[in-house]
C-alpha cells in the first residue's frame, strides 16, 4: 500500500518547532498548535481514528508479567514519494535500549488497514516526515526512513498500576520520536520527563488534551512517563497514545 502525500503544504509554522527541538532535544506541542499543523496536512475525522484505540490486543510480551498494556503495531517506509506500508514484522529493541522487554522479537497485532490509511494517520506521518527529514543533515538523510507506528493503551486499576514506560527513563534506539496523546480517561499523573545523556533533568510536562504531543531527538535525550493513578476508583482508567518513530535504515 503506497499513499501519496497530500498536495496541501504543511503550515509555515512547522518551522517554529525546529528551534526548541534543535536547542533542547525535545519539544512539547500543545493540542491547538498540533491540530492546526495537521489540518494543513489533511487531518480529518480525528474522532474516528481515536475510536480505533478501543480495539487493541493485550501486550503479552511484558517481562514484568503485567497485563496493563494494549497495543497494535505497523511499519512503514517514508520518503518524498509518500508512505508505503511494509509487510507485518516484529518490533525489536536491544537490551541496551530496553532492559525490561528488549532482546526478543515481539510480534504484536497489526494496525488495521483502515487505520493505516486513515487521513488523520496520514496527516500525522506526513508532518513527521517533513519535520524530521528537514532536521536531519543532508549528509546522513536517508532516501527513505524506517517508520514504526504504535497504538498504546495503558490501563490502571486496583490490582495493577499502569506503567506507560515500564522500562524507566530510556531512549528508543531510533533517530526521532513523536508521542501524541489520544485520550486520557479517569487518570491522574502520567507526567512526561526528559533527561539529557548525563541523566540530568531538562524538562517535564503532562500530555492532557487530545493531540498534545512530545517531539524527541532520541540521540540527545532520555524520556519516561510516571505511573498512572485513578480519579474515580469505580470507573475504568486508561491513557491512549500514538507513538511514531523514525530511524535511518
Amino acid at each position: 500500500m503506497t499513499i501519496a502525500f497530500p498536495s496541501t503544504p504543511v503550515a509555515p509554522t512547522l518551522a517554529e518547532l525546529v528551534e526548541p527541538l534543535a536547542r533542547d532535544g525535545f519539544a512539547f506541542v500543545q493540542a491547538s498548535r498540533m491540530r492546526s499543523l495537521l489540518e494543513r496536512a489533511g487531518l480529518c475525522r480525528w474522532e474516528e481514528l481515536a475510536g480505533s484505540w478501543n480495539d487493541l490486543g493485550v501486550d503479552t510480551f511484558m517481562a514484568d508479567g503485567g497485563r496493563y498494556r494494549r497495543r497494535r503495531f505497523a511499519a512503514f517506509a517514508a520518503s518524498g514519494a509518500g508512505i508505503e506500508r511494509k509487510p507485518h514484522q516484529p518490533h525489536y529493541q536491544s537490551r541496551d535500549y530496553n532492559a525490561l522487554n528488549g532482546g526478543v522479537e515481539r510480534w504484536f497485532s497489526p494496525i488495521t488497514e483502515e487505520v493505516a490509511a486513515h487521513p488523520a494517520m496520514l496527516a500525522i506521518l506526513t508532518t513527521c516526515h517533513r519535520l524530521f527529514d528537514a532536521m536531519t543533515p543532508e549528509s546522513t538523510r536517508p532516501p527513505a526512513w524506517h517508520v514504526e507506528v504504535h497504538q498504546f493503551r495503558i490501563e490502571t486499576g486496583p490490582e495493577q498500576q499502569g506503567l506507560p514506560t515500564p522500562e524507566g527513563m530510556h531512549r528508543d534506539g531510533v533517530d526521532w520520536v513523536l508521542v501524541m496523546l489520544v485520550r486520557r480517561e479517569n487518570i491522574t499523573s502520567g507526567e512526561t520527563m526528559m533527561e539529557d545523556v548525563a541523566h540530568r533533568p531538562v524538562g517535564s510536562f503532562t500530555l492532557r488534551e487530545p493531540m498534545d504531543s512530545a517531539l524527541v531527538d532520541d540521540d540527545r535525550v532520555f524520556h519516561g512517563v510516571t505511573p498512572l493513578g485513578r480519579l474515580d476508583p469505580a470507573r475504568p482508567a486508561y491513557r491512549d497514545v500514538l507513538v511514531v518513530t523514525f530511524r535511518r535504515p
